[in-house]
């Protein structure tokens, strides 16, 4: 394997002196940018490791990237070679799917470069470095057998300290909130070595000389993170760098992550405007669900009070603390059996989810998420992973439960689970295109979990109840807040009070869901913007075939057909879409 893969990147670096254009007929420069695809993935996964093992691909579990200079100049280097070797290629002269590779492919070249030399994130950003999530995944998948984990979990760990070593050596004025977000998610994964480890080898066939190596390598690497951790707490808040991008370095991290027809302020802009429609439609359903819920009370002339009145006497329905990740786990079966019924999507009952407590060291960010195996692991488990409220005093858990109330819950487990991410991630890993399951675009995963939530209160999920449509619209309602607060508090300079306003008065959210999206905000860029964007996309490109189709179209299919050709930007999907039909 090693063989191969270093005779790939040599075809690669020579192909790249070359840069005249790719001769012959269609089907001879199909073949010859298949060949070229097949080498440049295999190439890759000797550069990313656990990228590659993140995904499935277990030929170098063994090895763990020191992030050092040496490390960023080899990257840099790969990825011009693929900007010179796709020039090699006219796009107009490849079917269509190998087009729309094509286009991912120079953009995700074009981007690395970018984050590498402009960006430069991993002078700022302490949370990049974590070594914890590929360390779990290699003791909770079972792709291999366990010794042979093992085996390869004992010689990845013996270079976790040179890797904290270069992080410490990398970072420049990392920003407050990064800094105080790798210390939460460094410790918790100290867990990882120190408890999950010792469970595993007691339960392999490894030889007793082998378990107490891999243990005295697990404290090196333990002391090495908690170095790093003391390192980081040293640091002197009055030299941190803001976390704020700014409108140039935003503009250009949109265009690369997002990948949409639309700039950064053109999202905004309808993001604006949605909030606007959603607040009249709320308006109405307010009205007229005022008395069952309020009786006499006189209503308040501010329609934004009365919306929020109606919702907090609804969101008092919910669980208990202790039973919200059970709650998910029997509402899944349902939620099949509806897409099932109503002939929206197939499922593949071959495709196990797991709902799980959030691993420790994913905290901070999201409290329920999804964890796919990978085009590689096509069989392994895909995670629900949903956030504990363990350790939560009574005020923050009731605010956090009236957020996730009994309906929004619903529309929650509808976005992560069926038909949200965990059926479009199936599909993904069933992409006869390796490079769409790969390079996959947050705004297509993301956007199809929100045009899923309205897409199935669309085929009558809920009964149409006008309390699960008021619900709905603030879920949705969720996604156009999420892409004005990031891009005000990245352009526009948005302060947390004005960030409140928004999301509390503006979106209805509970206090404590309100904190935890300005912590989000105040530690990712972009990501927030990729639901509406996404949502939008997918939603107008169905209106415009069903109109173009008439009687002609199915809904089924179109799903089926939209969600084949992988995570791909939505904009290539549509045009792929579009060349297809009838």
């Amino acid at each position: 394997m090693r063989i191969l893969v270093l005779t790939a990147l040599a075809c690669l670096l020579l192909a790249a002196c070359d840069t005249n254009r790719v001769k012959g007929s269609s089907n001879d420069i199909d073949q010859r940018f298949n060949t070229y695809k097949e080498a440049m993935v295999q190439a890759l996964w000797k550069l990313y490791p656990e990228w590659a093992s993140s995904i499935g691909y277990h030929a170098y579990d063994s090895l763990l990237n020191v992030p050092d200079a040496a490390d960023r100049d080899k990257k840099l280097a790969f990825w011009k070679a693929q900007q010179d070797s796709l020039q090699q290629f006219d796009p107009e002269q490849l079917t269509a799917n190998n087009r729309t590779d094509f286009l991912i492919l120079k953009s995700r070249a074009e981007s690395s470069v970018w984050y590498l030399t402009e960006l430069k994130s991993y002078t700022w950003d302490p949370s990049e470095y974590n070594v914890s999530s590929t360390f779990a995944r290699m003791l909770s998948e079972n792709y291999d057998s366990l010794d042979t984990r093992l085996r390869h979990f004992y010689q990845r760990m013996g270079t976790v300290p040179a890797y904290y070593a270069a992080a410490q050596q990398n970072l420049q004025h990392p920003t407050v909130e990064h800094t105080e977000l790798s210390i939460e998610q460094n410790l918790g994964g100290l867990s990882v070595f120190t408890t999950d480890l010792p469970d595993y080898l007691a339960k392999s066939n490894l030889s007793a000389d082998e378990k107490k190596a891999c243990i005295e390598r697990a404290g090196e690497a333990v002391k090495a993170m908690n170095g790093y951790v003391s390192w980081l707490k040293q640091l002197k808040a009055d030299s941190a760098r803001s976390f704020r991008l700014g409108r140039a370095l935003y503009a250009k991290k949109f265009g690369f992550d997002i990948e949409s027809g639309y700039t950064a302020e053109q999202v905004y802009q309808k993001a604006l405007d949605h909030k606007m429609e959603l607040h009249a439609q709320m308006t109405r359903l307010a009205n007229q669900l005022w008395t069952k819920y309020m009786g006499n009370e006189a209503k308040p002339a501010d329609s934004l009070q009365l919306i929020r009145q109606v919702i907090d006497k609804i969101s008092l329905r919910h669980v208990q603390p202790d039973s919200f990740q059970s709650a998910i786990e029997k509402q899944i079966p349902a939620l099949a059996a509806f897409v099932t019924e109503k002939n929206l999507l197939y499922l593949d009952p071959s495709k196990p989810l797991v709902v799980r407590k959030e691993p420790a060291y994913m905290a901070g960010i999201a409290g329920a998420s999804i964890s796919s195996p990978g085009p590689y692991d096509k069989g392994g488990n895909t995670y629900y992973n949903v956030g504990s409220l363990a350790g939560w005093d009574a005020a923050q858990a009731e605010s956090f439960l009236r957020e996730y109330n009994d309906y929004i819950l619903q529309t929650l487990n509808i976005h992560e689970a069926i038909p949200g991410h965990y059926a479009q991630l199936v599909y993904s890993n069933q992409s006869p295109s390796i490079i769409k399951s790969v390079f996959e675009n947050g705004a297509m995963i993301e956007g199809w979990a929100v045009y899923a939530e309205r897409m199935m209160m669309e085929s009558g999920y809920g009964n149409n109840e006008p309390e699960m449509w008021l619900l709905y619209y603030k879920w949705n309602l969720r996604s156009a807040c999420n892409t004005i607060l990031d891009y005000s508090v990245h352009v526009n300079n948005m302060s947390k009070e004005e960030a409140m306003q928004l999301l509390v008065n503006e979106a209805f959210q509970q206090q404590a869901e309100a904190e935890g999206k300005w912590r989000r905000v105040s530690r990712t860029q972009v990501q927030l913007c990729s639901y509406f964007t996404g949502y939008t996309e997918i939603y107008d490109l169905r209106e415009e075939l069903k109109k173009k189709m008439g009687t002609a179209f199915d809904l089924k299919a179109f799903h089926e057909k939209f969600l084949s050709y992988g995570s791909a930007p939505v904009k290539y999907i549509a045009e792929l879409m579009r060349k297809e039909q009838p």
